[in-house]
């Protein structure tokens, strides 16, 4: 213990505060006897199938735009790839909030345009809501091994006289079914977790059924389903670590040179996909802005979201420096490292029911700040420790190695070398956790301190209260700060193909 670095006594702190909520949830589901009650039972069909038609929707639209994407040659490219990832940094409980009011008999869409359509809401508008939400997912992991592989094969298949299509389904998409499994996994993590979608649409899912629990004071029942739907994270989980991605060296991109109608029936194509998941939400919510106005609003409950968010933000960072230099120190570091990113994969309902019970148990926390920006930690620490490793990792060991031969203590060398080095890992970290925190909805409401509103909860007041026309600020300012969030991950990508291109030159 003595020979371990000095980083690891807090790493492993951190670590075992990560699985704090699964040791709160077996203490209070203890009281449950529902088990495998009849409803229950509807309740776990109810979320296998939106996972599963969640899954399936996030691949169907996800893989050819990935396609699209990393092979067609069009103009606007980058702009493009913007448009097509940017439903990924929007929460889906906008979309569905846009979609829930715009459609069926009542709707924006019938108000503006007279057109009545079909309402959008159960199991099939929770499913379209979703896939709308989650195919960026597929369409960038399966992108990011599209671009790793090689022509050379495609043009060989051409050469033999086998179509592009035939090419494309027969030599490309297997080389690259481990990435477009890897991203509907993570689409069926999004559905297990999202409260916000299934409870608008008025579906009864693991997420939605716990909230309902919860206010009803049944919080051992809330916790036995949240168990219940963690053992189904636990797989999805279990089973994404073991699928690896392609490895291939990049050689010569295949890029496509379709006919000007081509390309703009394949742009048409993308079209209503753009349409229901950006265009519709800011319509909508620019047209509540223009008819109710501000009305209702009150900008502390942005300045809510902001000092709740920065707090999470600066503490998480705090807390990530450690466990970062932890995981590059060694193995057991490296163990550390992956538990704290179990947090991750709690959805925001389990880790609200389970904090709940922390602060009934300990008063001075209930419905405090501080309880709510322990859950915003323990959520996303992930984010900030992955942007501080990643910068940590590059630094070059003989600067630190040099100042301690110059006499500087460690932790002169820590302060004077390290941290200036790793302070923009830490910026990116913090930015990464003050946006998801901004957007949490669940944890929110389930401990923020009493008469707290944020931008996220006083979306989901005005949706019980079926003031709808009221949350075109809150809605609108969410998109922008999705925005940000978008920019940030777009950079990050831009940042590894640029890290990439330079190693294929060297």
């Amino acid at each position: 213990m003595t020979n371990w670095p000095k980083s690891y006594p807090l790493a492993l702190l951190i670590a075992l505060m990560a699985l704090l909520p699964v040791g709160v949830l077996f203490s209070l589901a203890q009281d449950s006897a529902q088990l495998f009650d009849t409803h229950n039972l509807r309740v776990l069909g109810n979320t296998v199938a939106l996972m599963v038609l969640t899954i399936i929707g996030s691949v169907l639209i996800g893989v050819p735009m990935a396609l699209f994407t990393a092979y067609v040659h069009i103009p606007f490219k980058r702009f493009w790839l913007i448009v097509l990832a940017a439903p990924l940094a929007l929460p889906s409980y906008i979309g569905a909030f846009a979609m829930y009011f715009s459609f069926g008999r009542g709707g924006e869409i019938e108000n503006v345009l007279g057109i009545t359509t079909p309402p959008i809401s159960g199991l099939w508008g929770s499913a379209l809501v979703m896939s709308l939400y989650t195919y960026p997912f597929v369409m960038m992991t399966t992108r990011s091994s599209l671009l790793s592989l090689d022509a050379s094969l495609v043009n060989a298949a051409r050469t033999l006289g086998v179509s592009l299509a035939a090419s494309l389904w027969r030599v490309v998409l297997p080389r690259v079914v481990n990435s477009i499994a890897a991203g509907a996994l993570l689409a069926a993590l999004y559905a297990l977790s999202d409260f916000g979608t299934p409870a608008i649409m008025g579906f009864d899912t693991f997420t939605r059924v716990i909230f309902v629990e919860y206010n009803a004071f049944g919080l051992s029942q809330a916790a036995m389903l949240s168990l219940q739907l963690m053992v189904i994270v636990g797989l999805i989980l279990f089973i994404e670590s073991r699928i690896s991605g392609a490895t291939e060296r990049p050689g010569r991109h295949l890029t496509l040179f379709p006919a000007r109608w081509q390309s703009n029936l394949m742009l048409l194509a993308t079209l209503p996909v753009v349409l229901m998941a950006i265009v519709l939400p800011l319509a909508v919510f620019t047209l509540w802005l223009i008819r109710e106005g501000t009305g209702g609003f009150e900008f502390s409950y942005a300045w809510n979201s902001a000092h709740a968010s920065f707090l999470a933000a600066i503490v998480a960072v705090l807390l990530a420096i450690p466990v970062a230099h932890a995981a590059i120190a060694g193995k057991a570091g490296r163990l550390m490292e992956r538990i704290t990113y179990f947090g991750f994969g709690v959805p925001g309902i389990v880790m609200g029911t389970a904090l709940v019970y922390v602060g009934l148990q300990l008063p001075v926390l209930y419905q405090t700040l501080s309880l709510l920006v322990m859950a915003y930690v323990l959520r996303f620490i992930p984010l900030a420790v992955g942007s501080v490793r990643s910068t940590a990792e590059n630094i070059d060991s003989g600067l630190v190695k040099a100042a301690r031969v110059l006499g500087a203590s460690p932790q002169e060398a820590f302060i004077r070398i390290t941290l200036p080095l790793t302070l923009r890992g830490m910026i990116a970290g913090a930015a990464l956790v003050f946006l998801e925190a901004m957007r949490e909805l669940p944890a929110t409401l389930m401990l923020g301190p009493t008469g707290f509103e944020t931008l996220a909860t006083y979306m989901w007041r005005v949706y019980e209260a079926g003031y709808f026309g009221r949350a075109a600020v809150p809605g609108l300012l969410l998109v922008l700060l999705s925005g940000v969030g978008l920019i940030l991950m777009l950079s990050g990508e831009r940042k590894a193909q640029f890290t990439v291109t330079e190693d294929d030159r060297s």
